[in-house]
């Protein structure tokens, strides 16, 4: 699969949104939020005109960047969220949101989706008791997340927990036990609740030509 090296921000800075890909950085720190201010200001920042196809284009690309996810992938995301009942939008954003990568995310063990997905990857993240090295993981509900013991004195890990307490960004559909370090799945979210800056229709219509 292959893998982006280049630069997180020219990514915001090219869809003109946040996807919160440099953890505390996109707070402190956001090419996107310059440029908000810029023009604010009375500068001028010049765009492209986009077609309607490219409006849909750019709102299935804020998805799969955020989420980190290669187009392939993301696409059979898609499709299994198509053949579940309800609608299609909010089902595949859930389970983008429902991912364990995302969710060792929310519960604030790390202070990004990739700092996340290397805790998963490294196999310090077990699921109801059982080490799970896949980030893709589907969570389903009842599902118990905890985090290695030997990472509560980790700088990573403290910044992270410490900046979600901060911003109280901890979300409801998740439990958090700070004593044990781990977090349940008790809900699916709502779509209120989900961490994804796009309208998921559009993205729907994108898959739907």
């Amino acid at each position: 699969m292959s893998r982006y090296t280049g630069a997180s921000c020219k990514k915001c800075r090219k869809l003109d949104c946040k996807l919160f890909l440099k953890g505390t950085k996109c707070y402190t720190n956001c090419v996107v939020d310059k440029l908000a201010a810029t023009i604010k200001r009375g500068g001028k920042v010049r765009r492209a005109k986009v077609s309607e196809y490219g409006i849909r284009l750019q709102e299935k690309q804020k998805a799969r960047l955020q989420s980190g996810m290669s187009e392939i992938p993301f696409r059979n995301l898609f499709d299994a969220a198509a053949k579940a009942e309800g609608q299609t939008g909010e089902n595949f954003l859930r389970k983008l949101e429902t991912r364990l990568d995302n969710v060792v995310r929310r519960l604030g063990f790390a202070v990004s989706l990739k700092s996340a997905r290397q805790l998963v990857l490294h196999g310090f993240v077990k699921v109801n008791g059982k080490a799970v090295n896949v980030p893709s993981y589907q969570l389903r509900i009842g599902d118990k997340v905890t985090l290695d013991a030997s990472l509560a004195e980790n700088a990573g890990v403290k910044q992270g927990l410490t900046e979600t307490e901060k911003r109280n960004q901890r979300p409801s559909f998740l439990e958090y036990d700070a004593e044990k370090m781990t977090g349940k799945l008790l809900r699916w979210p709502d779509r209120a609740e989900m961490s994804y800056p796009v309208n998921e229709q559009l993205i729907v219509e994108y898959y739907s030509k």
